[in-house]
């Protein structure tokens, strides 16, 4: 009879190849190097020069998502997890206590799409998409006073 053995400690702390963390996080390869590019995960290079992480991105990783997910931007995000001691992974405490300071944030976004809502009722049955005068195409439409044609792409020559 043939035994296996299998150190459970060893493979249970081995790092992730960018592949293997891509498909945990259910996020592209791509997404894991850009993310690294912008200092928002940290990995090394195997002798082979593989990127390899450390178990723990992981969490990182599902962190950056949830709060793409809230509509924070990746500065927003960077920012948030600055404030984590020693760019540690953040615990169910360090998410409850930035997520407090995202409510305002989330209430504006929440106010804007309701007036939204209550703009496109009113718009239906119009058909006007009147680049002049529509409210949802063409809001406030400041330049429009300027003349017509692609205003602010005009280069201009000074004699």
């Amino acid at each position: 009879m043939l035994e296996v053995q299998v150190d459970l400690k060893s493979s249970a702390a081995a790092p992730f190849s960018i592949g293997q963390l891509a498909r945990r996080a259910g996020v592209a390869a791509s997404a894991l190097r850009f993310y690294e590019a912008e200092g928002l995960i940290a990995g090394s290079r195997s002798a082979g020069g593989h990127r390899q992480y450390p178990r723990h991105v992981l969490r990182r990783v599902a962190f950056i998502r949830a709060a793409q997910v809230v509509g924070l931007t990746l500065p927003q995000i960077k920012a948030a997890l600055a404030t984590l001691p020693q760019g540690r992974t953040p615990t169910k405490a360090d998410w409850a206590r930035l997520s407090a300071h995202w409510a305002p944030l989330l209430d504006e976004r929440i106010a804007a799409l309701q007036q939204l809502r209550e703009r496109l009722t009113g718009c239906i049955g119009c058909g006007c998409l009147s680049l002049k005068s529509c409210a949802l195409y063409n809001p406030q439409d400041r330049v429009a006073a300027q003349g017509a044609g692609a205003r602010l792409l005009r280069i201009e020559t000074t004699p």
